[in-house]
């Protein structure tokens, strides 16, 4: 029943720890409207960004006390013991809609290849767009368009329907017998179960609505738009994105000062403004079998440390940045020996690895904080200005002696919320690119955090346009880490032109993925004049209004204008 409703100014901060759209500075309108069912209280907040055509909702249920309901629906629960409510299903939106025969858009793939655009006709039934691998993951994108038949770039309708979340997330597309379209988005029900005693409440993450009546390219406005100013936030909102150059396709783990200041300096005379340094440079971390979780740095590979190789790098005019993988744990570990019950396990079971590695139990406290702290000094000992974060598995086994399995997903991801706002809230000055296998976590909860994801381990261009074409229907290229790797592709093995590498690589935030040094004497001056170019044209690469033109036969060409 209905029990009241409050107009506010600006958005209403949650209070569990989950990411939400802010103001950007720019006018914007909540109204919260109140129910109940006994001792279940449920208040529905929907935040107005008119500047955009976006509206956000997300709920909120409280366990007031008493007699808890059992329901169905959109949030479905039970009665559990002493008085508690056990939800099982709590969605973040629902939209009903009168069929106008859509065409439902996702965007869809795997690891190497995320993004790729699928449409199909909206059919009597239910088709569900969801994740069960506990991130968002690179399969199904928790971003989905429904656009009137026909629709093209420029005409016609679009309804665009997003989460800001990064965990398991579930839309589903239902066509009734009364050619009703309803639309439910929220954390996925799929093994999920949360308990309420008497006093507690349980906050949904936000979900985003965009409508445009010019296509997709309107309604792709309207998302970057979004993104830009009220997504990303902190000293990088708006700001323009370096030129970096990092080692990994060139190197992997077989790195030494040495190495990293040679490849620096020529870094340097081609113009480009950040080195960073992947994987390989701490503890026993010779292949990926082993060392993950050992955050001190390997002295026999930088015997001047994080802080003295940071000084070389920056004595040559480059900022100096630095991978982490800060969720995850070799069992080869001295971290794994000493605390074997931090990494998630089923008891009395052998866990399932993925890359060799097992995941961190981020729902308990004490792993938490070590992470804040070993991963802080890291930072903080290299100078870094720039962390790219990544996360190569994804969850499995989940139990933990901490809270219910049906708890434990969604905990996972408040506990890498808070670990993250806990190292890079007092360091506001870092540039953080958010990674996981490539983009296994593309999402508008990493991107409240990151001003940058990495947008896949594909560097091969070719690849990289079905990748990016994808997913800039969503998100605006001013998030998406693209570089320039060597030829031929390390991925597909293919040859292209280094001309053509750059040309796409320049439609997202540029860097180069290999040794400068083996570059000849003509490639030195293509790639100086690259990034001479990039850096002149920067804020409209990547801020600039991106238009996706279809011509005849299919082909697409990508343009950016000031708008």
């Amino acid at each position: 029943r209905y029990t009241g409703h409050e107009l506010l100014d600006g958005p209403v901060p949650p209070e569990g720890g989950l990411p939400t759209a802010h103001s950007g500075g720019r006018e914007c309108a909540t109204l919260r409207i109140d129910l109940a069912d006994g001792a279940a209280h449920l208040s529905l907040y929907y935040t107005l960004f008119p500047e955009c055509d976006t509206l956000t909702r997300r709920a909120v249920l409280r366990h007031s006390g008493g007699d808890a309901p059992g329901g169905s629906g959109e949030g479905s629960g039970a009665r559990g013991e002493g008085g508690t409510i056990v939800i099982r299903s709590l969605m973040s939106q629902q939209v009903d809609l009168p069929n106008r025969d859509f065409d439902l858009v996702t965007f869809d793939g795997a690891w190497i290849s995320e993004g790729h655009r699928h449409v199909r006709p909206v059919m009597p039934g239910t088709y569900v767009n969801a994740s069960i691998a506990g991130y968002s993951s690179a399969n199904h994108n928790p971003g989905v368009l429904l656009a009137t038949r026909g629709a093209t770039e420029t005409s016609g309708e679009v309804y665009a329907f997003n989460l800001v979340y990064s965990g398991n997330h579930y839309t589903a597309v239902e066509l009734s017998r009364r050619e009703q379209v309803r639309v439910r988005s929220g954390i996925n029900p799929t093994g999920f179960e949360w308990t309420l005693e008497p006093g507690e409440a349980f906050e949904t993450p936000e979900a985003t609505l965009t409508w445009s009546d010019r296509g997709f390219g309107g309604s792709s406005a309207a998302l970057h738009e979004f993104v830009n100013h009220h997504v990303v936030r902190g000293e990088w909102a708006g700001r323009e994105r370096p030129v970096l150059v990092n080692n990994w396709e060139a190197t992997h783990f077989s790195i030494d000062h040495r190495t990293v200041v040679s490849m620096a300096r020529v870094a340097a005379r081609l113009g480009a403004e950040l080195f960073v340094l992947d994987d390989g440079w701490f503890g026993n971390r010779k292949d990926d079998h082993r060392a993950l979780g050992d955050w001190t740095v390997n002295a026999k590979k930088l015997p001047k440390g994080l802080k003295g190789l940071g000084d070389d790098v920056r004595a040559l005019g480059l900022e100096f940045g630095l991978w982490v993988e800060p969720e995850m744990v070799n069992r080869d570990s001295d971290l794994y020996r000493a605390h074997p019950d931090w990494a998630i396990a089923v008891p009395g079971r052998i866990p399932s690895e993925g890359r060799q590695q097992l995941v961190l139990d981020l729902s308990r406290q004490d792993v938490r904080d070590h992470l804040v702290q070993v991963i802080g000094a890291a930072i903080d000992e290299a100078g870094a200005t720039y962390v790219k974060w990544d996360a190569n598995r994804n969850l499995s086994d989940l139990w933990s002696a901490h809270c219910a399995p049906g708890e434990l997903g969604h905990r996972v991801i408040l506990g890498l919320y808070e670990v993250m706002d806990r190292i890079f809230s007092p360091r506001p000055h870092i540039l953080l690119e958010s990674c996981a296998s490539g983009g296994n976590r593309f999402d508008l909860g990493m991107m409240c955090f990151s001003p940058q994801v990495w947008t896949s381990d594909n560097t091969d261009p070719i690849e990289r346009l079905d990748i990016q074409f994808g997913l800039t229907h969503l998100y605006p290229q001013s998030v998406m880490g693209a570089h320039v790797a060597a030829s031929p592709s390390m991925q597909t093995l293919r040859e292209v032109p280094l001309t053509t590498r750059f040309n796409v690589a320049a439609f997202g935030l540029l860097g180069y993925e290999l040794d400068p040094r083996r570059f000849t004497p003509g490639e030195r001056r293509e790639v100086r004049r690259q990034i001479a170019f990039y850096k002149q044209h920067r804020k409209l690469l990547q801020y600039g209004r991106l238009r996706r033109l279809v011509t005849e036969g299919g082909r697409v060409v990508v343009s950016v204008d000031d708008g």
